[in-house]
């Protein structure tokens, strides 16, 4: 077999410390040119593109390709090149097929010298049909962002140009580091597109739902099992995960859809009044009662009631709900006739109760009637890809309220909105959205557009994107400078001139990177200098 594995130089979870490699002066350069145009506001496929393009004018890398790592398959497919016409194909690894399966698999770059012995090698794009490929060295790196495979960099390189294959997979992988945060990103662009054609086709039990999380695929099928039945279900979340939705989902979802769907906030409800507002009174039962009120129970008969926070309720109302619960039945406030009625009741609450019950506030009775089957709706910071999803949604539907053009999300705003906790969870995204769509003036949801305290993540972000980049140059440098100095035995101007540049930018640098150029010296002309100051 021609070719060869290499440990990954790109920092993997459980890997030792990141191996550099010497770069010249040249490569450097090409990879500033990439990081420069990185940073550039334009759309993800042209900057990776161009970025392909500066690999094959300024190093001899041809035909690049960047794919796109699928993270719940493992399958790798082909999104970018240059060089390589791939207009209109499907261009697909599984996991572990030809050789850039295998480095998406790993985690570890691979590199053949001969390309035309390499048996692993499938040109699936044909673009080396018509080459000599015994001419050609091919080189396949992972593109690693936080510290998991999203994507695989590969490119061609002529046989002869290459020197050292460790060397050529180095640049490589300094290239898809510095590539890594732009190809996360369009994987995300990718997986959110794909997410949209099919979420009509998910199992989703309302349209005023949205998710294909598998989080939220397993809610959707606890809600269709429970749904056609009269069980007591007990929704359970924060505040602003959907509980009213979920609700509202079960009653549509069951037998009783052509029955009332009642809400009642118990929070909003003074103690005073609850009985009342739950179970209805007679007139002149208290004072201000001038006229007889059906409750919310018997206006919900034959449908379903939703008790929403209803860990809120005091002790005493607690007491009145548990005796509705098991009988059935109550008697409107200040009357003697007893009311049946025919109710499905869905409670809901974003407290624990389980922790309520231990100091006594909730009842532990009524929590074992409501709680027959629980049902848990994820925070929105656990739910994945749905964050993009939902927030597309949001900008089409306010875009379309305020007549506006908005119809996309930045790649910048992406990354800030998966980066964000969302402690309001999709109350908080929504309200988000739909302040960016009152303040963008083009189609697309851009930084400026969003909350202060949401902004502050993207300064975050752009400098810890500096830094890195400005670490990994750095230690270039300092890697290419104690180089020179070793060959040249510590002796700063033929390190200067060794590097094509001054004495003085050297020792600036030797100054500013804290090296010492003594330590390079021979020996003996260190001793004999020694003995000398010693005499």
């Amino acid at each position: 077999m021609n070719s060869i594995w290499r440990p990954s130089r790109v920092g993997v979870a459980g890997t030792g410390a990141k191996e550099l490699s010497i770069h010249n002066y040249e490569e450097l350069a090409a990879l500033h040119a990439i990081a420069r145009l990185l940073a550039q506001p334009q759309e993800l496929r042209d900057q990776l593109e161009q970025a392909l393009q500066e690999m094959s004018n300024r190093l001899g890398m041809q035909r690049g390709m960047i794919s796109l790592m699928d993270r719940e398959t493992g399958e790798t497919w082909l999104d970018v090149a240059h060089g390589v016409d791939i207009q209109g194909m499907a261009v697909i690894y599984k996991p572990g097929e030809g050789i850039t399966g295998k480095v998406a698999q790993t985690g570890r770059p691979m590199a053949c010298k001969n390309l035309g012995k390499e048996a692993h090698f499938l040109d699936r794009t044909g673009a080396r049909r018509f080459l000599n490929r015994s001419e050609l060295a091919f080189l396949c790196v992972p593109i690693i962002y936080d510290s998991r495979v999203v994507g695989v960099l590969s490119a061609d390189k002529v046989a002869r140009q290459v020197e050292d294959l460790d060397r050529e997979l180095a640049l490589l992988s300094s290239v898809a580091e510095l590539l890594a945060k732009a190809v996360q990103s369009r994987v995300l662009e990718e997986e959110n597109r794909r997410l949209r054609g099919i979420v009509g086709r998910s199992r989703t039990p309302s349209p005023d739902i949205i998710g294909h999380s598998r989080v939220m695929q397993d809610v959707f099928g606890l809600i269709a099992q429970v749904a056609d039945s009269n069980t007591t279900v007990l929704i359970h979340g924060e505040t602003g995960t959907g509980k009213e939705l979920a609700a509202r989902a079960i009653h549509r979802k069951s037998s009783r859809l052509k029955g009332p769907l009642v809400q009642v906030n118990c929070a909003a409800i003074p103690d005073t009044l609850i009985e009342s507002e739950l179970f209805g009174h007679e007139r002149g039962a208290f004072t201000g009662a001038l006229h007889q009120r059906r409750g919310r129970f018997e206006e919900a008969h034959g449908g379903t009631i939703f008790l929403d926070e209803v860990g809120e309720l005091s002790s005493a109302a607690q007491v009145k709900l548990l005796r509705v619960l098991q009988e059935k039945q109550f008697q409107p406030l200040g009357s003697l006739r007893v009311v049946k009625v025919d109710v499905r009741i869905i409670a809901a609450t974003n407290r624990v109760l389980e922790q309520d019950l231990a100091t006594g506030r909730f009842r532990p009775d009524l929590f074992y009637r409501l709680n027959v089957f629980p049902l848990f709706l994820p925070p929105l910071r656990d739910r994945g890809s749905d964050i993009l999803l939902l927030a597309d949604h949001f900008v089409l539907k306010y875009a379309k309220e305020m007549g506006k053009t908005v119809r996309k999300i930045s790649p910048a705003v992406s990354d800030i909105l998966l980066a964000y906790h969302w402690p309001g969870n999709v109350r908080e995204l929504e309200n988000c959205m739909e302040r960016a769509v009152v303040l963008a003036e083009r189609d697309a949801i851009e930084t400026s557009h969003l909350p202060p305290s949401l902004q502050a993540l993207a300064g975050t972000d752009e400098r810890k994107g500096q830094g890195k980049l400005n670490t990994v140059v750095e230690a270039q440098e300092r890697e290419l400078i104690l180089s020179a100095l070793r060959e040249c035995d510590g002796n700063q101007t033929k390190a200067a001139k060794l590097l094509g540049t001054t004495k003085r930018i050297i020792q600036y640098r030797i100054r500013k990177l804290g090296l010492d150029a003594r330590q390079f010296r021979p020996q003996k002309a260190t001793a004999s200098r020694t003995a000398a100051a010693q005499d």
